[in-house]
């Protein structure tokens, strides 16, 4: 016996309830699979966000030592005592505020903002021991993402970037070294150079100049992952520049066209012509572990490759002629080349310059 008509419709109603029920979950439960995972802390407009990847430095496989090179000269600007950072870009996203969406450090220049222009820049004081010397030097900051509590923002930056962490100083070296096969020239003043990319993760690794190791650890580099150094003790980020321009542009759409690097034996492209070669070495200590990461765009989810730095050349007249007087120094005596100097006779054609003493004054 089925019951009461009264009792039917109740037992068909809650069974239509039911079924109801079943299909809004499992249209919710669809929904929720289909959305991307979002990670607490993290922006809404930004998720999901790749994971930036690390690499005990002794889990990397040796290679051949960097060798300081002769013909060197070290411009003494700073670390940024001064906490002179900013999202701006005026090279890339000139007159706009958070145009790079990401933190810069900066020496050398005291006026570098989205504000700036040649003139600003030109008029503007230096942080550099030479004062001739009021060039602008910057890179991303490198953040301890666990100190969230310690983070101070910076006027100008936007939360929804994603960039979340206390900033941590770094010992700076600028290092620029003369080119082995040719004299180099002065570059011009207001000069613009890149290296690096900001966007290689989305754009691809052509541009990617990327390159970390560990003090002590030289030997062993890594350009896709960030090296996790013993006690987090001498973490170092390498940024070298292309060193071959054109010969008339200060820059180029795109910021990479006047400027490009020259091959592993160090000549330059033809109708190219050797400038300083710049190198920003950049030494944190950090805390132990997968802790800290480089600013980047939202999208670029803090991944070690999008490292990159810029220029701009704002020296005097003395200041370049110093620079390129240590770089162009006079051959050593006899028989005190180096014993990497290729031993074919002189006037060989391709045979690098022999290496140089730098004259007083050459940092």
């Amino acid at each position: 016996m089925l019951g009461t008509v009264s009792e039917r419709r109740l037992i068909g109603l809650v069974a239509g309830i039911v079924v109801l029920a079943m299909l809004v979950g499992g249209a919710i439960g669809l929904s929720l699979a289909r959305r991307p995972a979002h990670t607490p802390g993290t922006p809404e407009s930004h998720a999901p966000r790749p994971a930036p990847n690390y690499v005990p430095i002794e889990d990397v496989v040796p290679g051949q030592r960097r060798e300081t090179p002769r013909g060197t000269y070290v411009a003494h600007c700073g670390d940024n005592e001064e906490g002179h950072w900013n999202s701006d870009n005026f090279i890339v996203s000139p007159g706009i505020r958070n145009g790079a969406h990401h933190l810069h450090d900066y020496v050398g220049n005291t006026d570098s903002s989205a504000a700036s222009t040649d003139e600003s820049l030109a008029a503007a004081g230096t942080t550099c021991a030479d004062r001739g010397d009021t060039s602008a030097y910057f890179w991303p900051v490198l953040r301890d993402r666990t100190d969230v509590a310690g983070q101070q923002r910076v006027p100008g930056e936007d939360p929804a970037d994603g960039n979340v962490g206390r900033v941590l100083r770094p010992r700076v070296t600028l290092r620029f070294e003369g080119n082995p096969y040719a004299p180099v020239v002065a570059p011009p003043r207001l000069l613009r150079v890149l290296t690096g990319d900001a966007k290689a993760v989305t754009a691809g690794a052509r541009n990617a100049r990327a390159t970390y190791t560990c003090a002590g650890f030289e030997d062993r580099i890594t350009t896709v992952a960030y090296p996790l150094c013993p006690l987090g003790r001498g973490l170092t980020r390498i940024l070298e520049f292309p060193s071959c321009w054109d010969g008339r542009n200060t820059d180029s759409a795109g910021h990479r066209a006047h400027m490009r690097f020259p091959d592993r034996a160090g000549r330059c492209p033809a109708a190219t012509r050797p400038v300083p070669k710049l190198t920003m070495t950049l030494v944190y200590d950090v805390p132990a572990g997968p802790s800290f990461a480089i600013d980047t765009f939202g999208d670029q989810g803090h991944a070690p490759i999008t490292d990159h730095a810029d220029f701009v050349n704002l020296r005097t007249a003395a200041s370049t002629a110093l620079l390129l007087r240590c770089l162009n120094a006079k051959p050593r005596a006899a028989g005190t080349a180096s014993p990497s100097t290729p031993t074919a006779p002189p006037g060989t054609p391709g045979r690098p310059a022999p290496s140089t003493t730098p004259p007083a004054g050459c940092g």
